[in-house]
């Protein structure tokens, strides 16, 4: 065989190919759908215009009544729920708020390492229902702090129609923190009949306390966040547990509304950190365990502006794209369901 004259390419023979043919696109591909077909993939709600019908805020403490107004942001504050500091100021409460906020429920205060209140009666006016409130912090995870604890927590459940509860420890971040704190609800109402299973509502832990200087990336990866994650899941499976969304222990004030020339706003970045924390949360209780309130911890002295954070966390809903319902329920059914009269 002759290798001298090999055979010509036959792509260098006939010359650079050409480029196919390419199929047209018909003209319906750059029109806009039709009625019909919208209807059916509608687009979701613009933030802006997403709004509760009106808001309960299930979370005042009683010292924050001055800055109490009818209404926050331009939506119409229908009620509250007062936290007292004792039984003796329930007299006179509906008067100091606006006349169009109903005091919806009070609740007196006692204290978890206490012994169980011997004088312990309902106030002065059946016409408003009446719960307990009480914190738990660091230093009831000490034994004998523990001990009484769960037998002054087990009295409450009896004695009480429903329970709030101020975690001022980081149980959602630090895993013994939180195994300690699980057990403590678990002894306390093991043993209740079930007419006795009130509503067990948390506060302070949505959102937990945050250190704002971490950067969203590595929160995405830090192990606090994790354990978040599977604190918030391993929570939402005891049904007659509920969260409320009140303003966090994070070292600063709330910010108030955002700075469009500015791109280190305040106002965006707590945005961007709050919906990672609703994420967990919305995804383990939905949003029909999730309560709106505008008072912080127990432990934070100073008392921010209602309508700055009612304004950061209606954003916040909106913009993950909830929809109507979703938003009408967190911001004053669910209040409604748990502290109004039955």
């Amino acid at each position: 065989m002759n290798f001298a004259n090999p055979l010509p390419s036959p792509g260098l023979a006939s010359g650079r190919r050409r480029p196919k043919n390419l199929p047209s696109l018909p003209l319906s591909a750059f029109s806009p759908p039709s009625t019909g077909t919208s209807d059916m993939f509608p687009l979701p709600p613009t933030p802006s215009a997403l709004f509760p019908g009106e808001v309960i805020d299930a979370h005042l403490r009683s010292e924050a009544l001055q800055s109490a107004g009818p209404d926050l942001a331009g939506t119409e504050v229908a009620g509250a729920v007062l936290l007292l500091n004792n039984l003796a100021m329930s007299e006179g409460l509906q008067s100091s708020l606006p006349q169009n906020v109903r005091v919806l429920s009070v609740a007196a205060p006692f204290e978890l390492s206490g012994p169980i209140p011997s004088d312990y009666s309902a106030h002065s006016d059946p016409s408003i229902p009446q719960s307990l409130y009480t914190s738990y912090a660091a230093a009831h995870e000490e034994p004998e702090a523990r001990s009484q604890a769960i037998e002054t927590l087990n009295w409450a459940f009896s004695n009480s129609r429903l329970i709030d509860i101020d975690v001022q420890s980081d149980v959602m971040s630090n895993v013994s923190k939180y195994e300690m704190f699980e057990d403590l609800l678990m002894k306390a109402t093991v043993d209740l009949p079930g007419d006795k299973k009130v509503p067990i509502v948390l506060s302070n832990i949505l959102p937990p306390p945050h250190d704002l200087s971490l950067p969203i990336v590595k929160l995405l990866a830090h192990p606090s966040y994790r354990n978040y994650q599977a604190h918030s899941a391993a929570l939402s499976l005891v049904p007659n547990l509920y969260m409320k969304f009140t303003p966090p222990m994070w070292n600063q004030a709330v910010p108030g509304p955002a700075d469009p020339t500015s791109e280190m706003d305040q106002h965006r970045e707590w945005k961007r950190k709050i919906k990672m924390f609703i994420g967990p949360v919305l995804e383990a209780f939905g949003y029909e365990r999730i309560i709106f309130g505008t008072s912080p911890s127990f432990a934070v002295p100073s008392l921010p502006n209602p309508a700055d954070w009612y304004a950061l966390v209606r954003e916040s809903f909106a913009e993950l794209a909830v929809e109507q319902d979703a938003i009408d329920a967190i911001f004053s059914l669910n209040a409604k369901r748990i502290y109004a009269p039955s």
